[in-house]
């Protein structure tokens, strides 16, 4: 997360507690929710690869700050794409004639995923970690640079996390979807000095929502027959 190693850490710590709490409720009310709740113990575990490139910086180790740089990135560029539709595909009714909809985007996720982790991988002098204003920023070379506008590969991603939920049958998933909305004016108006941090922090904190939804069984109203 922004502002110190020790925040990111902490926000950590909170994330993977509550993501390990909601993994186990999910087993106990329905196993459909299994994939919404691990995004938060994915966010955690995000949280706390930031942490370590805080300490990379702090020490002057790039060696430190590039791995943790690879595990924030992972979780921002390969895994939400993905891991957002895959959670709302399986908790859809089988009948849904949403679910074909769901599948596309999940595919499409991963193969965008893909395509922006992976040349990470093979290239990562294109990471460029900085320190603006107190917050960490990442400002390296994507892939799709060379083939559209950076504007539009935001685009593309913020379509995949936040067109899934907001197609989901059930109503607290579509208010998760509407949080992230929420989530990106406020990193967009305010937090542009270090968008993808923010980003990903105020998300992570968002995952609470996904929580409260399992905890309270809210897919339960909409399709009984699955979740009663």
């Amino acid at each position: 997360m922004c502002l110190s190693q020790a925040v990111s850490f902490t926000a950590s710590g909170f994330l993977v507690v509550g993501g390990a709490f909601a993994i186990a409720k999910a087993y106990q009310v329905n196993k459909r929710y299994l994939p919404v709740a691990f995004m938060p113990l994915f966010a955690g575990i995000q949280q706390f690869t930031e942490g370590t490139v805080w300490w990379g910086v702090n020490t002057g180790d790039p060696a430190i700050t590039l791995l943790g740089a690879m595990g924030f990135i992972f979780f921002t560029w390969f895994m939400w794409p993905f891991w957002i539709p895959l959670s709302v595909y399986v908790l859809e009714p089988n009948d849904s004639k949403r679910r074909p909809w769901l599948l596309a985007m999940t595919l499409g996720g991963l193969a965008f995923g893909l395509a922006l982790y992976v040349h990470h991988v093979l290239n990562p002098a294109w990471i460029d970690v900085s320190v603006n204003q107190n917050s960490l920023a990442y400002e390296g070379t994507m892939i799709l640079d060379y083939l559209m506008p950076r504007n539009l590969t935001y685009l593309i991603y913020l379509f995949l996390i936040i067109a899934a939920p907001l197609l989901s049958r059930y109503l607290h998933m579509r208010w998760f979807g509407v949080t992230v909305i929420g989530v990106v004016v406020v990193d967009v108006l305010f937090l542009r000095y270090a968008y993808i941090s923010f980003f990903c922090l105020l998300a992570g904190l968002g995952t609470l929502h996904l929580i409260y939804i399992i905890v309270r069984n809210k897919c339960a109203r909409e399709c009984p027959m699955l979740f009663a």
